[in-house]
């Protein structure tokens, strides 16, 4: 069965790309945003508008999986997402129809396509206590004596995974069990996109887009969710959006420094991801959103 997965950094337009194109092959969406997951964290993360049908998550009549059904005040890992990334998969297949992997975890799109066991080490609040209590240059110094290989691939900037790596070396006595290489170009039956207009025209997107979420209300969104019941820590641990402006909402930053400091790290996650993406030799790069159509369209009668 074919794969399409579509990729590419922060602001780039994956989300309507990958609509598009399911209209035209008959596809439902995976979506692979670690952030996406969790209901309510709508602005921030730029999850789609789309509304529940029934079991379905709907945006644009296009079925979407793997999205906004999570409560934030629950713990979700990638191990928890592999399974249900394939068992979304397994559902699209017998439908008959194509599914479309879109995102820019690339971690989590990597962990959908194998069958790989991941570690599934359930969270333990003492131990998470603890750790809360130190920087995130001593959690990484930690980490980094632990598990070495696991340091030197991780996000240095976000404590949440840091003390997940931790939390799973620590409870295991093993190091993080890495996901295994993927061979890219010995996968014949998906088809990889990645929509990138230059580093000038992603980064102009990226300011737009913060004004545009901040217009939108996402300040009110992340104080709505601390009203709820989240923790500033845990909303912090999300990263981005959720911490900067949860910062500004203690009174630990201005309004200007927030925006500052959000865009300097919007900017640098969107860095990371395109460090990622560059190590799959199989991506087909795409300055317009256009240019996919007849790629998809050669794919899928192919």
């Amino acid at each position: 069965m074919k794969i399409i997965a579509i990729v590419g950094p922060t602001s780039s337009g994956k989300s309507e790309l990958a609509v598009q194109v399911a209209k035209k092959v008959n596809g439902e969406i995976i979506s692979c945003d670690s952030r996406q997951v969790y209901t309510g964290m709508d602005i921030g993360t730029g999850k789609i508008e789309g509304t529940w049908k029934k079991s379905n998550f709907v945006y644009k009549g296009i079925i979407h999986h793997c999205i906004d059904y999570i409560d934030p005040k629950k713990q979700y890992s990638v191990s928890l997402f592999q399974k249900d990334a394939q068992k979304a998969l397994q559902e699209i297949y017998k439908r008959g129809h194509v599914p479309i992997l879109c995102g820019g975890t690339g971690q989590w799109i990597d962990s959908a396509l194998q069958n790989q066991k991941l570690p599934e080490v359930k969270p333990n609040a003492k131990l998470r206590k603890e750790l809360e209590k130190h920087s995130i240059g001593e959690l990484f110094e930690q980490l980094k004596r632990l598990d070495p290989e696991r340091a030197a691939v991780i996000d240095v900037h976000n404590p949440r995974r840091l003390i997940r790596a931790l939390e799973i070396v620590i409870t295991t006595g093993k190091p993080v069990p890495p996901l295994q290489p993927i061979n890219y170009n010995l996968q014949p039956h998906i088809l990889w996109l990645a929509l990138y207009p230059g580093q000038d025209e992603l980064y102009k997107k990226i300011d737009l887009r913060l004004k545009e979420r901040i217009k939108q209300g996402m300040i009110k969104e992340v104080q709505k969710l601390h009203a709820q019941g989240l923790p500033w820590k845990r909303l912090e641990d999300f990263g981005l959006e959720y911490k900067y402006i949860s910062l500004f909402l203690q009174k630990k930053l201005s309004k200007e420094e927030m925006t500052e400091q959000l865009l300097f790290a919007i900017k640098h996650y969107a860095k990371r991801q395109m460090t990622w993406f560059r190590k799959n030799d199989g991506i087909v790069w795409l300055q317009d959103a256009k240019a996919a159509f007849p790629l998809v369209a050669e794919f899928v009668k192919s």
